[in-house]
């Protein structure tokens, strides 16, 4: 009787659609993410450094909103509408890349339904995080569980989306996307909670007090930045590294996506797990060393069966630092943990911005090579930055 009442109270209905809903919602983002360079260069006949500009602008944009939302999300308003507000426009987004070619109107009213689809994450993690705040559940291994959805999404989506673009055309990718969006707003309007907020702790301007004041704040958005302008530079430049430079099918990339996916959801919760007793930063620098082998691994080797085995390490580099890097930054910002997950988000977004220069300039002038050397480079420099923060 007493194992059955213990069941009963670990199957918690609120805590099963938060899991449905950040994996629904990265399923749709991981359909869209792998072929968006194919579909820039393809579909739109856009030059290399136009496909890298288009992820530039994106991740600007999608910073400057980010931080408009930040500084109320903690303080007013519901989270959750915020939430629903945010779908609607990734739906509308989707529904705008299935019929537009045209490059000027994806970078202008693309990129703006892009930027506000972009805050949903964040604000469901920070929404999850007050959650297991509140009900006294263990606020790291929660977020683990609730980040390895994104990582099972990312096994399902990025070979759905190369099946889909190179099976059935670029416009179906987009409606179904656009058609998952769509269930995410009426599982998030009917199942997940409006939780009342703690007394804010922010200025007048809305920058979190320990934040950009803190050193360990600063140095960790920068090690942040800087390992996902590595990842990110991977992600744009892979697909068109393994057809063009290395004659592979292109249907790899989404298998390589995949795999690597797969291979984060046990590093995840092992992670999570772990996190008390190895410590955040140890767990960090682990993960920067995993990646220092797997950039300097693309570097060296051109094989399939290399570039499948080197994604063990890229599992162990992400799955990692996405989980735990969220939860550090949360830890550093105590009470604030849509500002906390926001600057978490935006040193993914700043990455980006780097990332899309980078790399288009890059492929563009040296070759796909040089891509990955840079990346080496990075990852030792986020190495070093991330052994200086402090362990909380």
């Amino acid at each position: 009787m007493k194992s059955l009442l213990t069941r009963k109270r670990r199957i918690n209905p609120v805590f099963l659609a938060f899991m449905a809903a950040s994996f629904m919602i990265g399923v749709a983002g991981a359909l869209q993410a792998p072929t968006l360079s194919l579909f820039l260069t393809h579909e739109v006949q856009a030059r290399p450094f136009w496909v890298g500009l288009f992820f530039t602008v994106n991740a600007i944009a999608g910073i400057a909103v980010s931080m408009l939302v930040a500084k109320r999300s903690d303080s007013r308003g519901d989270r959750r509408t915020l939430i629903l507000f945010c779908c609607l426009m990734a739906f509308c987004n989707a529904l705008l890349f299935a019929f537009t070619r045209h490059y000027l109107t994806l970078i202008t009213l693309g990129v703006l339904l892009s930027a506000l689809a972009s805050v949903s994450m964040p604000q469901i993690f920070a929404l999850a995080r007050e959650y297991a705040d509140q009900s006294a559940r263990e606020a790291v291994m929660f977020s683990s569980v609730m980040r390895a959805q994104l990582s099972l999404a990312w096994v399902i989506g990025p070979p759905l989306s190369f099946a889909l673009a190179l099976n059935f055309g670029f416009v179906t990718l987009f409606l179904v996307a656009a058609a998952l969006f769509l269930l995410c707003i009426l599982l998030i309007r009917f199942t997940l909670p409006s939780v009342p907020r703690a007394a804010p702790l922010m200025q007048s301007g809305g920058m979190p007090l320990s934040g950009w004041r803190d050193r360990d704040v600063r140095l960790l958005f920068i090690a942040s930045m800087t390992m996902w302008t590595c990842n990110t530079m991977y992600i744009i430049d892979m697909p068109l590294y393994i057809s063009v430079t290395l004659g592979l099918p292109e249907k790899l990339a989404g298998l390589l996506m995949g795999t690597a996916a797969g291979l984060e959801i046990p590093v995840m919760l092992l992670a999570g797990h772990y996190a008390k007793r190895v410590g955040k930063r140890n767990l960090m620098l682990i993960a920067l060393a995993a990646g220092i082998l797997f950039y300097a691994g693309l570097a060296m080797f051109a094989s399939q069966t290399a570039l499948m085995a080197l994604q063990l390490f890229n599992a162990v580099f992400i799955g990692i630092i996405a989980g735990i890097g969220m939860l550090w930054f949360q830890d550093l910002m105590p009470g604030r943990p849509g500002a906390a997950t926001t600057m978490f988000t935006n040193s993914i977004s700043t990455g980006m911005i780097l990332a899309g220069v980078i790399q288009g300039t890059l492929s563009e002038r040296f070759g796909h090579i040089a891509v990955y050397w840079l990346a080496l480079g990075l990852a030792v420099a986020a190495f070093a930055m991330s052994a200086r923060v402090k362990n909380v």
